[in-house]
């Protein structure tokens, strides 16, 4: 190609500015073109999780009060502000009074429950943080499968256009054979009916991806019209070797993020019911309080007061209230556990059907059916085999790709659901 003199006679300083300039365009990726750039756009920007991390932060802010002494009070006592008896007049300043009492209290629970509390106000802050790593999780999993049905309808898309300009050629075959007395004028019309479906089925794909590209900018916190690249490839499948159940298994009962809120709350729930048999016990306030008399202290008093923990059969009650609670948490984390590893096992069961049920498409089917239309073809060229035949086996190949890429769709959405039972990526 030949390059334009005005562009040989710029300066070279401005040649290297332009050039560096257009770098950063050239090379940057169009969101939604991999699934890495829209995971990451959305851990960024998508609004629901970023409330959870607040929310997790603002637990996390909350375990060091829950364990500090309450504020110290101080009290003032004015006595005989009237100056009975005396020729002062009555007076509210501490030096003009009979006598002025500051009392400084110091409430202080008793030993342990500051522990304790700190120890429910750590489990809610866990909780918090499964719950935000829950929703990621969530999250990243919708993404994920959304992205694996936008390659599927994109793909479909390109099936269908290529089965159309297929069909386009065989129109133009039937009518060269029909102009020469060769063929039917059905054979035509007959290729012309399967453009009209072919265009159809177009027409309600490219509705279908208009939606899932929607779904997907929802879920991107973007604007429902905004534009996203052609999906340029799914992701490798991990091997199968990576895939075993004993191992995924223990990994989903350490990581699993619904889990993790579980145990969080099962601890949260052990800690109240400690804190609540520690109750039985009394709590202090410890004070001292200075007498002043004119302008001078006289005196020192030092006082101490507690609670006394009669009501037994509330504090009962509420021993039961939270043995029953944790064991409805343990329960309930009992359950969850059971679900969760039904549903690992249900995933990599399918994940492994249609892992099969794609290489045999590619490799067996699909060959098969090229070969099949190959043959028809030629034998519809020769006159030996009617046009339905050629029809019917076009219509192989175009299922025998689409069954592949319905295989490619199942895959990656299990492979999805799989990491997010894990929490992490295979």
């Amino acid at each position: 190609m030949k390059i334009p003199t005005t562009i040989c006679r710029m300066p070279r300083v401005v040649l290297t500015c332009l050039a560096l300039a257009a770098q950063p365009a050239l090379g940057a990726e169009q969101l939604g073109a991999s699934l890495p750039g829209l995971l990451d756009y959305a851990r960024e920007h998508n609004p629901e999780l970023a409330a959870m991390r607040h929310e997790a932060d603002a637990a996390r802010q909350r375990v060091q009060p829950a364990g500090a002494l309450p504020d110290p009070v101080l009290r003032a006592e004015l006595m005989d502000v009237t100056n009975q008896g005396t020729n002062k007049p009555p007076s509210l300043w501490p030096s003009q009074v009979g006598n002025t009492r500051y009392l400084l209290m110091q409430s202080v629970p008793w030993l342990g429950k500051r522990d304790l509390q700190r120890g429910v106000a750590e489990a809610q802050a866990d909780q918090a943080d499964g719950q935000a790593a829950s929703t990621w999780a969530e999250l990243s999993g919708r993404i994920k499968t959304a992205y694996a049905m936008y390659y599927y309808l994109s793909g479909s898309e390109r099936l269908a256009q290529q089965a159309l300009l297929l069909m386009n050629n065989l129109e133009r075959v039937a009518q060269t054979r029909y102009a020469n007395g060769l063929g039917a004028q059905q054979d035509v019309l007959r290729a012309q009916v399967e453009q009209t479906a072919l265009r159809t089925e177009l027409v309600e794909l490219e509705s279908e991806r208009h939606h899932e590209q929607s779904r997907l900018n929802a879920l991107l916190s973007r604007p429902a019209m905004a534009e996203l690249a052609e999906p340029a490839q799914l992701r490798p499948l991990p091997p199968p070797a990576q895939l075993d159940y004993a191992v995924l298994e223990q990994k989903l009962r350490a990581r699993n993020p619904q889990l993790q809120v579980a145990e969080a709350q099962v601890q949260s729930a052990g800690k109240g019911r400690d804190l609540a048999y520690a109750r039985r016990y009394p709590d202090f306030t410890l004070g001292i309080a200075p007498n002043q008399s004119g302008n001078a202290v006289k005196s020192w008093d030092v006082m101490v007061e507690f609670n006394i923990p009669l009501q037994q059969g509330s504090r009962r009650s509420q021993e039961r209230e939270a043995e029953a609670m944790l064991a409805a948490s343990e329960s309930r984390k009992q359950s969850l556990q059971d679900r969760m590893q039904a549903a690992l096992s249900e995933s990599l069961y399918a994940l492994e059907t249609a892992r099969r049920t794609e290489s045999l498409a590619a490799t067996r089917l699909l060959p098969q059916s090229e070969l099949n239309y190959q043959s028809a073809l030629a034998g519809y060229e020769t006159g030996k085999v009617e046009f339905a035949m050629l029809i019917e086996a076009q219509r192989q190949i175009l299922n025998a790709q689409r069954q592949r890429l319905k295989a490619q769709l199942e895959a990656q959405s299990r492979l999805a659901e799989i990491e997010s039972l894990l929490g992490e990526e295979l």
